[in-house]
This record gives C-alpha cells, sequence and structure tokens, in this order.
C-alpha cells in the first residue's frame, strides 16, 4: 500500500514592517501608508502603529512560490484603490478597504519596476526590467499599447497631462518622450553619463527634473503646444528675439528643452525624486542616509534672484573693465514657461537655479530606500509630512520645517531590524523566542503578535528556560544572556566563552543546558536562583558545571532524548559522539567534505541527521555511527535541520531559500516549501509538529502549518519534474538575455498583453463554446428534419451543459467570462476557422444590443489580427460584407438618444441586486415579528 502523508502549508508570514524592493506611498487621505513587505502588501496607520491590512496574492499554481512586491501607485481619485508591481511582471490592483484584488494585469516579462497613474486615474504606465512600457486602460483593464525603445531596465515614468504623453527614463542613460496619439517616440534626451533613476514633472508642468548617478540635477522647461496662441498676442519682433537667444523650441517636437542644473550636495546616486501635492517642495533622496530637500519658488522670488543675479553680474563686468551688450527691455513673458521675468540679456540669465533653493537635508540614522510625501494638510507652520522607509525594517515620518525636521512616529516594533538568526519554540510550543544582531523579541506564534522587545548583543542561538519565564541567548562576543520574559528586561549577562557561542542544547531533565564555542569548549550549565546584594527576590543565574575541550571549533551541540549521548560537530567536518555522564568518546561520524552546521537526534535516539555547507544531509545510525544514506539536499550550505518530535521526519532549511520535508526512513524528498526571500538561517518544529517556524535572512517570521490534505511521494515528484520543465520553457522564451541584435528597433509598439495559463484556458474555454454550440445547432436542424418527416410534434431536449441558454448566448456567455486583460490573448491563439465561426456569431449579437462594448472590441480585435487571412479567404468574404452593413448600422442604433441598450446588463445586474435585499428584509422583518410575538406570549 502506497504511504500518504499530510501536506504542510504556509499559514502566516511575520517580522517585515517594510521591504527595500518597493517603494511607500500615502493615501489620499494622508492617515495610511501603503507599503511592500516581501510578497504582502500592508497598509500601515501612522498614528497607531499597527497594520490594518495585509493582502498577499495565491501561491504560483506552478511553483508555489509568491511574488514579491517591487513598485506601488495610489490610485488618485480613489480612496482605497491601489496599483502593486510584482517580480514576476505581474500587475494587480487591490482594494485594500475590502481585501480584495480588483483585477489582474499580465504583460511584463520581467519584474516590474514603476507603476504611475495619470491624475483621471483613467491610465495606468508600468515599465520593467524587460525594457518595456505598457499603457493600461485603468477603467476597461486592458492593455492598450507597449512601447518599446530603452535598451535597459526602465527605471520611472512621468504622464503629461496636457500633451498627452508620458516620459520614461532608463538605466541605458536616455530619457524618451512618447506620443499617445501617434504611439511613438518623439524625442530621447540625451547628456546623462549614467544610468537616470528617476525623474517627476511640477504641478502645473512647467518643468522636469532627471536625477542620475551625476552630482547634478537636471532641470528641463516643457513645451505644452501653447506657443501659437502666444505668438498671436505677441509682436512679430519680440516671439523673433526669443528664438534668436533660443527661449522657445525650434522644433514642435522638442517637449524637453535643458534649461540648467542644480548642484548636489550629496556624491551617492540618486535613487527617487518627487514633487510634493503641492508642487511646493522636491525631495532628492539619495542611496544613502540623507534626503534632500528643495524649496520651489514662486514667480516673485523667481524674479527677485534673475535680478539679484543679473546686476551682480553687471557689477563684476565694470569691475573687470568690460561692458556688456545692449540689455533691451523686455515686458514681460512666460520665460521656458516657469516664471515671469522682466528683463534678460540672453537665455542664460534665467538658469535652474533661480526656481529651486536648497532647504535642508534630512539625515536619518540608516540608509534610506523610499520616501512619500503626504498628500494630507499640513499642520500650521508646517511645510509638509514626509514618511521614509529605512533599510533596517522600519518606517519613520517626519515633520518638515522651514528650519529643520522632526520626528513624530516610528514603526518597528513589528519586525527585527536585521536578519533573524535563532528561533526557539516554548515546550508548549505557545511562546515563540528570536534573536537578531541587537534585539530578542517574544512572540505569539498562533497570532503572530509580537509581546516583548528586549535590547541584547548578536544573538546566534538560545534556549527557554522550563516554565518559559526565562530565557538564555548566546552571543557573537561569547556571553551568556539572560532575560526575564515577564518583566520584559536583561538580568545579567555571564562571560561564558572567549568566541562565538553557536549552539546551546538544552538539557532533557530541564536542569540546564549545554554551549558550543568557536574556543573549542563544550561547557555544561546548571540553572540556579541566586539572591543579590541589592535584591530581596533572587534572580535566575547559570553557574557552569563541566567542560569538555575539543581540538577545534564547535558549530553545534545536541543532546538525546534520553540524556545518554552528546554530539559534537567540529570545524574540521566531523561529528564526535560521547557519553553525556562519563563525557567518554564514542563515535566519530566523518564523510562531509565541508564543516557540519546543524545536527540533530531523534526521539528515539535511532537516527542522527546532519547538515554541512557541502549542500548535503547526512542520515548516520546511532547503534554503530554507520552512513545510512547521503542526499544531495539543498542548492547552497545547509542552516537548519530539525527532527519532528516521535518521528523520523525531517525539516532541513539552506542558503537556497527553501525548506524541505523528508522521509529518513525512505530516504525521500517529500515537500519543499517556498516562501522566503533570502538565505533561511533558523527552524522551530513545534513539540506535536502541527506546526514549524523558519526565519530568515530577508527579515520575515513564517509559520508553516499541517494541514488534512494528504499527498503521495510520486505525485509530488511528477509536480515537481513538471515546473522544472515549464521553468525550462520560460526561460527558453522569457526573453530576459538578449544581445544586441534581440533589441527592439527604436519607438516601436507591440501588443501590450502576454501568454500566461489563464489566457490559455480562456482561449480553450472559447473553442470549447464553439464546438458545444456547433453541435447544438447540428441537433436541432437534425431535430427539425426529423419532426418534419413524422409529421408529427417531437419535443427537442437541449444541452444541460449550455446552461438553457441559445447557442449564440452560450458563446457570448462563453467570451464574456474571459477577463477583459486576457481577451486579446486569447483571441490571438484562436485558430482562423474558429475566429471565423465567433465572427458569425456577431451577426446574431449586434442587432440583439447585448453587451455592446464587448462584441464591438472583439470585432475589431478579430478583424486586426486577422486581416490579410481575411481578405484572402473567399468563404470570409459574406461574413465580412453583412458586417459591415450590420456594424455601424447597429451601433448607431444602440447610440441614439433614449436607447437603453447600453445598460440593459446594468439595469438586470441592479434588479438582482434589489431583489436579493429585498429578500434579506423580509427575511429580518419576519424574524423580528416572530421575536415580538414569543415577548407577548411570555409575558
Amino acid at each position: 500500500m502506497v504511504k500518504a502523508y499530510l501536506r504542510y502549508d504556509q499559514a502566516d508570514a511575520f517580522g517585515v514592517v517594510v521591504s527595500s524592493d518597493a517603494n511607500i506611498c500615502y493615501d489620499n487621505s494622508g492617515k495610511l501608508l501603503v507599503a511592500g513587505a516581501l510578497e504582502q502588501l500592508k497598509v500601515w496607520n501612522v498614528k497607531q502603529g499597527r497594520a490594518v491590512h495585509a493582502l498577499a496574492p495565491l501561491p504560483s499554481a506552478a511553483s508555489g512560490s509568491r511574488a514579491v512586491v517591487t513598485a506601488i501607485a495610489c490610485m488618485p481619485n480613489s480612496s482605497s484603490l491601489v496599483a502593486v508591481g510584482y517580480s514576476d511582471g505581474s500587475i494587480k490592483v487591490w482594494d485594500f478597504v475590502e481585501g480584495s484584488c480588483e483585477t489582474t494585469l499580465n504583460g511584463h516579462k520581467g519584474a516590474v519596476t514603476t507603476v504611475r497613474y495619470n491624475r483621471a486615474s483613467s491610465l495606468l504606465a508600468s515599465g520593467s526590467k524587460d525594457t518595456d512600457i505598457i499603457v493600461w486602460d485603468a477603467v476597461g483593464e486592458v492593455g492598450l499599447f507597449r512601447f518599446r525603445g530603452h535598451r535597459d531596465q526602465v527605471t520611472d515614468l512621468v504622464f503629461l497631462e496636457r500633451g498627452h504623453r508620458l516620459i520614461s527614463c532608463s538605466k541605458d542613460t536616455f530619457v524618451k518622450v512618447w506620443d499617445f496619439d501617434t504611439q511613438s517616440c518623439i524625442q530621447t534626451v540625451v547628456g546623462h553619463r549614467s544610468e537616470v533613476w528617476s525623474i517627476d514633472v511640477g504641478l502645473n508642468e512647467t518643468c522636469f527634473v532627471t536625477g542620475s548617478a551625476d552630482l547634478e540635477l537636471r532641470v528641463y522647461t516643457i513645451n505644452n503646444q501653447q506657443y501659437q496662441e502666444e505668438v498671436t498676442k505677441e509682436s512679430a519682433r519680440a516671439h523673433s528675439r526669443k528664438l534668436e537667444c533660443g527661449s522657445l523650441p525650434q522644433n514642435k517636437w522638442e517637449v524637453l528643452r535643458h534649461l540648467g542644473d542644480i548642484k548636489r550636495q550629496s556624491s551617492e546616486r540618486i535613487v527617487t525624486l518627487r514633487f510634493n501635492g503641492s508642487g511646493t517642495l522636491l525631495g532628492c533622496q539619495v542611496a544613502g542616509k540623507a534626503l534632500e530637500l528643495y524649496a520651489v519658488l514662486d514667480r516673485s522670488d523667481v524674479l527677485r534672484r534673475a535680478k539679484r543675479r543679473k546686476s551682480r553680474k553687471k557689477e563684476k563686468a565694470l569691475k573687470s573693465g568690460r561692458k556688456e551688450s545692449d540689455g533691451n527691455e523686455v515686458s514681460q513673458a512666460d520665460f521656458g514657461g516657469i516664471a515671469e521675468v522682466s528683463q534678460f540679456d540672453t537665455a542664460d540669465d534665467f538658469v535652474a537655479t533661480d526656481h529651486f533653493q536648497l532647504l535642508q537635508i534630512l539625515r536619518a540614522k540608516h540608509k534610506i530606500r523610499s520616501f512619500s510625501f503626504s498628500p494630507g494638510h499640513s499642520k500650521k507652520g508646517l511645510l509638509s509630512s514626509i514618511a521614509l522607509a529605512l533599510h533596517n525594517n522600519s518606517l519613520e515620518v517626519y515633520d518638515v520645517q522651514k528650519e529643520n525636521a522632526a520626528r513624530v512616529y516610528t514603526i518597528d516594533l513589528a519586525g527585527h531590524r536585521s536578519d533573524v538568526r535563532a528561533a526557539v519554540l516554548s515546550s508548549d510550543s505557545t511562546i515563540l523566542m528570536t534573536t537578531s544582531h541587537n534585539s530578542v523579541k517574544i512572540w505569539n506564534p498562533r497570532t503572530c503578535s509580537c509581546l516583548r522587545t528586549m535590547e541584547s548583543g548578536y544573538g546566534l542561538c538560545g534556549v527557554l528556560v522550563p516554565g518559559d519565564r526565562h530565557s538564555v541567548v548566546g552571543t557573537k562576543g561569547g556571553s551568556l544572556e539572560i532575560f526575564s520574559i515577564t518583566a520584559g528586561e536583561q538580568l545579567k549577562t555571564v562571560e561564558a566563552h572567549s568566541g562565538a557561542i553557536w549552539s546551546l542544547a538544552a538539557l532533557p531533565d530541564g536542569s540546564g543546558f549545554v554551549s558550543g564555542s568557536a574556543d573549542h569548549d563544550v561547557k555544561f550549565w546548571e540553572y540556579e536562583l541566586v539572591q543579590e546584594n541589592d535584591n530581596a527576590t533572587k534572580q535566575l543565574n547559570v553557574r557552569n558545571t563541566r567542560t569538555l575541550r575539543m581540538a577545534e571549533d564547535v558549530l553545534s551541540v545536541r543532546i538525546s532524548l534520553d540524556s545518554k549521548y552528546l554530539a559534537i560537530a567540529l570545524l574540521d567536518s566531523t561529528i564526535k559522539v560521547f557519553f553525556v555522564d562519563s563525557l567518554k568518546f564514542f563515535l566519530s561520524l566523518y564523510g562531509h567534505k565541508l564543516p557540519v552546521l546543524c545536527m540533530d537526534i531523534s526521539s528515539d535516539g535511532a537516527l542522527l541527521v546532519s547538515g554541512s555547507a557541502d549542500k548535503n544531509i547526512k542520515i548516520w545510525g546511532m547503534d554503530f555511527g554507520d552512513c545510512h544514506k547521503s542526499i544531495f539536499a539543498h542548492n547552497d550550505s545547509v542552516m537548519a535541520i530539525q527532527f519532528v518530535h516521535n518521528t523520523h521526519y525531517v525539516f532541513s532549511a539552506g542558503k537556497d531559500r527553501l525548506i524541505k520535508y523528508w522521509d529518513a526512513d525512505k530516504f525521500e524528498l517529500l515537500l519543499t516549501l517556498e516562501g522566503h526571500q533570502a538565505e533561511v538561517w533558523c527552524l522551530a518544529v513545534s513539540s506535536l509538529g502541527d506546526f514549524l517556524i523558519s526565519g530568515s535572512h530577508d527579515r520575515s517570521i513564517r509559520r508553516w502549518e499541517r494541514t488534512d490534505e494528504p499527498f503521495f511521494i510520486e505525485e509530488e515528484r511528477e509536480k515537481r519534474l513538471e515546473t522544472l520543465f515549464e521553468a525550462g520553457l520560460d526561460d527558453a522564451h522569457s526573453g530576459m538575455h538578449m544581445s544586441k541584435e534581440d533589441f527592439p528597433e527604436e519607438g516601436t509598439v507591440g501588443v501590450a498583453g502576454k501568454k500566461t495559463q489563464e489566457s490559455i484556458t480562456a482561449a480553450d474555454s472559447i473553442i470549447e463554446a464553439l464546438d458545444m454550440a456547433e453541435a447544438e445547432k447540428n441537433r436541432l436542424s437534425m431535430h427539425k428534419v426529423e419532426r418534419t418527416d413524422a409529421g408529427k410534434t417531437l419535443v427537442f431536449q437541449p444541452n444541460a451543459l449550455l446552461l438553457g441558454l441559445s447557442p449564440s448566448a452560450y458563446v457570448l456567455h462563453a467570451v464574456s467570462s474571459v477577463r477583459p486583460s486576457e481577451l486579446e490573448q486569447a483571441l490571438l491563439m484562436l485558430p482562423f476557422t474558429d475566429a471565423l465561426k465567433l465572427l458569425e456569431y456577431h451577426l446574431e449579437w449586434i442587432p440583439q444590443g447585448n453587451q455592446v462594448e464587448l462584441v464591438c472590441r472583439v470585432v475589431s480585435l478579430l478583424l486586426r489580427i486577422h486581416h490579410q487571412q481575411l481578405i484572402t479567404t473567399v468563404s470570409a468574404r459574406p461574413v465580412l460584407t453583412l458586417l459591415q452593413g450590420i456594424l455601424h448600422k447597429g451601433v448607431q442604433t444602440i447610440l441614439l438618444p433614449g436607447s437603453d441598450a447600453l445598460f440593459k446588463d446594468a439595469g438586470k445586474k441592479l434588479l438582482e441586486i434589489r431583489e436579493k435585499h429585498l429578500g434579506e428584509k423580509n427575511k429580518i422583518t419576519a424574524t423580528q415579528r416572530k421575536q415580538k410575538r414569543q415577548k407577548q406570549s411570555a409575558a
């Protein structure tokens, strides 16, 4: 009989406040802060310091892993919708109030690096590592077009509302301007000497700023195509003079014109450039700890600075004995579209520094990963409120004044400042202790809430004292730190070793523990209560009872559950086994090629399993020390390994980000648990084996729970092979590794979507619906023939699979079931014969006026996709001829005043909602009447 096992799945992930892969963004109210936390999208209440929502997509059907959040943009006209880009190239629009995913847009082959809405929230632009830019219809949930032309990762995007254009920047050092009407690149801005990382445009779209690794911010003026009106108002002489001095663009396609540079204070590259909502501040975040804030000056200040600079220039020229050229006065005009000046001699009299003034430099204690201006109204005396996402897994909010900036809120208690190095569960699995480089945290593993945070040294390992009121942590400095969990404070520090303490193992009787250190010592410690001189109450202390000296650094120690054997892993890649009572040598286990980093002994004491830096795990017999099996387990070092209590099932974790579940008796891999985004350092399995905890370099702590779903080894093996096969196909067709010849031509436009499993399934469903409808039509025609031949009434039995719909209505139902974002790709995969059948059904749908927008879109897509074949196929001509007469007439009839065709579907849905509400209301009324009668009868 084939053995079945129970599956483990990820139940929760916690410990991450904000990850460095994505930007942060305020919602429109300015009270909530949206941040990426690895694969989760967390919505933080800034004042309360708590996460009010945590949204995560479902794991991938192929690999079981979840993509990481890489870009965030809140919809300007919505209080709860936010567009989120992921590392797998998908974009999801979440409603964080409802906690639901409104739509999924698939088009990119690489990680999404930036997403931007236009001000009307009708368009969404996304850039990716695949060098493509896709413009999406945010209302229709479809891709409009794909811009190609950049030769490296797209880093930022911004809309120009007035000109119906889009500006993009890339690591290829170019800034490109794209026109939506012509769907082409109309300008490429060169001049940056390094990658352009961020761009933004001012509130009135009068100035445009770019940031790169250069030491300057580059400022450009924007041609909004309003010069024709200005020319008619100006005199011909004034206009020609502007052209001569270069204040107006010579070419109508020259949207951006370089105005000047602003010297930055920091030498590090720029990460993010953003104007605040009112356009009065410009934030310049660099790759270090600084955020430079520039004040955007108004017209009067710009005029004053320009005049002052002009007078200084004249004075300097007079002192040097040189005469300036005649400075004819010119009437006030919008020079460069930014501000008005009354006098200038040349274009150099008006520069970028006239418009921006360094206000202050905000310096954080840790590296800044992202920032966001609050859109809410500032308090009196405050310029703005700024939220910072820091590299140490925390969020900070500052109130900015003219002279300084004060930190007002900090969100950091929900996670460690660095990677999680150790995880320990209590005996009843109700308390979890984790350590990092500067703190120890106590968690409730079920609710994932942080109960205590205590400052400590660099904790590498730890144990919980029986009773779960105290804990002991071994540090990198060689000391043992004793903590009181109930008081939430450190009680004492014991200098135990002269080297790092790599491992602690609790004695089975609960009287103490064993420590192993890099100073070659293995020490036995005993708990004791000591009364200090100053304190009336006794405090927990530890006392060294025995010491075992080894020849090499000790990396791991374990004691068997019967307190018989002590296993010690050494730096020379061997494992030494001693008797606990006498400390006499028993066995030497050798076979690993690199040091053993972790090991564990089974509950019955029969097996010892070891994990090494050579990527292998070995299963040893404790009776004779023979190696039962050596398994190549991970693609990198094995960092943690542990038996499930009272079984021979083993969990192992490695630097390859994976956790694997093994059967040590059959030497079989049972499951691979994917979820962590960096090296997994530690594991802790509950006493009942119903869940396990893992800690990682990505600062996340994950709980994996055992479910009631059984699985078989053969099925899992087949799934892994299918995943590898699909991954190989994706790599072959991903286009992520392109040569110079593979890059698209400059400014080309492509289809916005991409082929996904959902689009393939949608195409299959449409083909199946067409086949079923065709079969039903044939059955209906045969029935009519039989009824005519028989000369009597025969009842036709329709196909139940058609859901009681006619063949035409069933096909329309199948087409309307496809998500709008997948429709184009699904139609692209239809064979020409099926596409022709689908066109024939439009002859019935258009006169009926059902789902007008969908029907018209399907017609236009099919005609565009199969244009060449349709015009050369004789059998398609009758359909095209009929469509030509019906399509325009049908749409015009629908759009006539007073026509309700566009609202038929909405009307039906409204009636359904009303009936549902009416039924609920009647139910409530009946319940209230019943309760009233019961009260009256009781009285």
